[in-house]
């Protein structure tokens, strides 16, 4: 693995902190030359900061703005010349009940999760195809089963597992691997900026972060997960065991969602 990124140009979108911040902490180590882009700049500063003197190219970018994304895409290939890997983390949650929710909230998780998904790919995919590179969408166990509270987040992410598995087989005559990780749930700032029923963040966790994967831990699976060029990667005990239930045991898939997310009809998580 060490040998596999070596001076490979690995882009990340939504690097400066969580799974992209980590996956950055162990690529250049590795001797990977990394892109990434972030929609805030003080984060972004401190990362080029502890990563002055490496191959570290970092610019302000919302993957939910087409022009914004054709910049890091451009800007990267300008300054490394290409792109080999193409991993599209940039990501948003959010928590409402359907009935409480501005139509709004789920246009934003759409237009980030799916769609900066898309505009990014979509920008980097002549580079990657003449290097037979691997594009790399992470997804969530929600993109497998939906989640209450969710719905939003759930649809965009079942979307890119969709779009990704069409891209996928779109491109297998070109050595052009695509890959999505799904996460269980992941000790992260995701949930602390999830959207609310308005579209502001709600500003803290539901659940206890503590007994979470580590971002360290998940980001070492996807890399391990880029080298062997695998077709998906599911990840933690919990996430398996809800997709297998779901996929053979739906009815009963309901009865533990349910039951996980709410007590006496309220949503708890």
């Amino acid at each position: 693995m060490n040998d596999f990124f070596k001076n490979k140009v690995v882009a990340i979108t939504g690097g400066s902190e969580g799974i992209g911040k980590a996956l950055i902490d162990a690529l250049i180590p590795l001797g990977a030359k990394v892109a990434t882009c972030g929609r805030n700049q003080d984060k972004l500063y401190t990362l080029q900061v502890q990563y002055s003197g490496h191959m570290l190219h970092a610019i302000v970018a919302d993957v939910s703005q087409y022009s914004e994304c054709e910049n890091f895409i451009q800007s990267t290939i300008d300054t490394f010349g290409g792109i080999d890997i193409l991993i599209n983390n940039a990501g948003v949650s959010m928590r409402s009940l359907l009935k409480d929710c501005d139509v709004e909230v789920i246009r934003k998780v759409m237009d980030i999760n799916f769609f900066g998904t898309v505009y990014c790919t979509k920008l980097a995919l002549n580079t990657i195809i003449e290097r037979k590179g691997t594009i790399v969408g992470i997804s969530s166990i929600a993109g497998y089963r939906g989640l209450p509270g969710r719905s939003g987040y759930s649809a965009s992410k079942f979307a890119v597992n969709g779009w990704l598995e069409a891209l996928r087989t779109e491109l297998m005559d070109d050595g052009v691997n695509v890959m999505w990780v799904c996460p269980g749930f992941t000790k992260s700032n995701i949930r602390n900026a999830a959207l609310n029923s308005k579209g502001e963040s709600q500003g803290e966790s539901p659940l206890r972060e503590a007994t979470l994967m580590k971002p360290e831990t998940c980001a070492q699976h996807i890399i391990k997960a880029v080298a062997k060029r695998k077709r998906t990667l599911v990840l933690t005990f919990d996430g398996k065991q809800t997709v297998f239930v779901n996929k053979f045991f739906p009815s009963l898939a309901d009865r533990l969602v349910k039951k996980f997310f709410f007590k006496d009809r309220v949503l708890i998580k």
